[in-house]
């Protein structure tokens, strides 16, 4: 079983390799681009991107169906019989079912352009930018439908290549607009950033599989089973859409849109970057965890390795963020945004939960347990919308930092009761004792720096990365 570990190790860490490179690249044409609209157009244009964002996310997690997960997993598992011929009818089934979707999702939006425009701004002036980001809910429904493809049949590298590349040229595309446009180039570099990615998925696209002769009916009705599971997600992720949009439109309409700017800035530096090592690994996680979702004890053991290598490349990130995050607002945005040190400070002490907890979520995905998902995700929705007003109103921007690690830490309370209580599962003390150390790290580290220690804070991320650093090799020889 040793052996097994060891090679479950060395699997996370290499899709953590292949991803971490192509969300390297990612991370820097966002700091160009994050940094291009903030000395250009300033917070407004932070707080706009967030805005458009946010609505498109909400509206494509509301209309794709749980697709581009849940269909991953019956992929995988397919994938583990051997059964070519059922691979290829699931891949077709994938497709026609994401361009139905996405016809519906850009309808919808068409839809409510005014409905939009009126939640969002408090007025009418924006119908004509929610009628163009329809085509961008589109292309991301077809995109994303590729990339479960592409994930389930195990094509991490072409998968990889599609982000690089629609990534980069997105990016050139969007500058001259920034320049040129100023704030009316949000809409146009939102819509190049989704062409560029269908196109790059279409280009990428897995063609081993020839498209199956299935009839409309048939791919509706083999479609079912996924989408069955896929709704029960849809409702959950858009909870949490829907939470975090409800919250920048009150936000907007209370504070202003410079505070969503720098709400916006604050919420991509705790969430968005760091999670992108998480996506990384769960780029090879989740498929390998569907594949045994019938064994507790191997369920036990990659989950307990999978926290293990999480963490202890978490832990470092999460230290030196901190330490530098002066510098870190610096390079990506303007002095302006000097006033999210904090905030993003207590934000990074609850990535150490988040980091956790999105272990532990992954194994109710791969049971298939939608109504669970659907409950877990709905009330971390709620508490986090309410925190995140609460503790605006006590404390401003630093309160939201402070809603973020409580909020992670009420999630995290929530899905160790599903994973310990309900599915009678563990994790190894090893996994719990990295964990209580990288959060007395991060404590620590932030509480000297917020006193002017930065010696201390210096020292304190050293031997933290020390630690890591061994820890990462003993889990690659293991």
């Amino acid at each position: 079983m040793a052996g097994k570990r060891g090679n479950i190790s060395r699997m996370a860490m290499k899709a953590m390799g292949l991803f971490g490179g192509v969300q390297v690249v990612g991370i820097l044409c966002s700091i160009i681009r994050t940094k291009l609209v903030a000395l250009w157009i300033g917070p407004v244009g932070i707080g706009l991107f967030g805005l458009f964002n946010n609505a498109l996310e909400m509206i494509s997690t509301g209309t794709n169906l749980g697709i581009r997960s849940s269909s991953v997993r019956d992929i995988s598992q397919a994938m583990d019989g051997h059964n070519t011929s059922l691979v290829a009818r699931i891949v077709t089934v994938v497709r026609r079912w994401s361009m139905w979707l996405g016809l519906a999702g850009a309808l919808l939006t068409l839809t409510l352009s005014p409905l939009l425009s009126q939640v969002t701004f408090g007025d009418t002036t924006h119908i004509w930018g929610f009628v163009a980001l329809s085509a961008a809910v589109l292309l991301q429904a077809l995109t994303n439908g590729e990339y479960a493809v592409l994930q389930g049949t195990a094509r991490l590298k072409r998968l990889a290549s599609v982000t690089l590349c629609g990534t980069v040229v997105g990016l050139a595309v969007s500058v001259p607009l920034f320049y040129l446009l100023r704030e009316r180039s949000i809409l146009p570099s939102i819509l190049a950033y989704a062409l560029a990615l269908a196109v790059f998925a279409w280009l990428f696209r897995n063609r081993d599989y020839k498209p199956a002769a299935i009839s409309s009916s048939e791919a509706f009705d083999m479609g079912k089973g996924f989408v069955k599971l896929g709704i029960y997600m849809t409702l959950g992720n858009f909870a949490t859409i829907l939470a975090s949009y409800a919250f920048n439109a009150w936000l907007n309409i209370h504070a202003g849109t410079e505070q969503v700017g720098f709400y916006q800035a604050g919420y991509t530096l705790i969430n968005k970057y760091t999670g992108l090592i998480l996506t990384a690994l769960g780029m090879e996680y989740y498929p390998r965890l569907a594949k045994v979702a019938e064994s507790r004890l191997r369920l036990r053991a990659f989950v307990s390795q999978e926290i293990n290598v999480a963490i202890a490349v978490m832990a470092p990130v999460v230290a030196l963020f901190i330490l530098l995050r002066e510098f870190v607002v610096w390079l990506l945005y303007t002095p302006d945004f000097n006033v999210i040190l904090t905030f993003i400070s207590w934000g990074m002490i609850g990535t150490v939960l988040r980091t956790l907890s999105w272990c532990l979520a992954f194994t109710i995905l791969a049971k298939g347990d939608g109504k669970t998902y659907l409950w877990t995700e709905v009330a971390s929705a709620v508490i986090n919308l309410l925190l995140n007003i609460l503790f605006y109103h006590w404390w401003g921007l630093t309160g939201l930092g402070i809603a973020f690690l409580v909020s992670y830490l009420l999630y995290t309370v929530i899905i160790a009761v599903v994973y310990f209580r309900i599915y009678r599962l563990e994790v190894t003390r090893a996994s719990l004792y990295n964990l209580l150390w990288t959060l007395a790290v991060a404590a620590g580290v932030m509480v000297a720096m917020e006193t002017g220690q930065t010696i201390v804070a210096a020292i304190a991320t050293a031997i933290s990365l020390g630690v890591a650093t061994r820890q990462i090799f003993a889990l690659w020889r293991r």
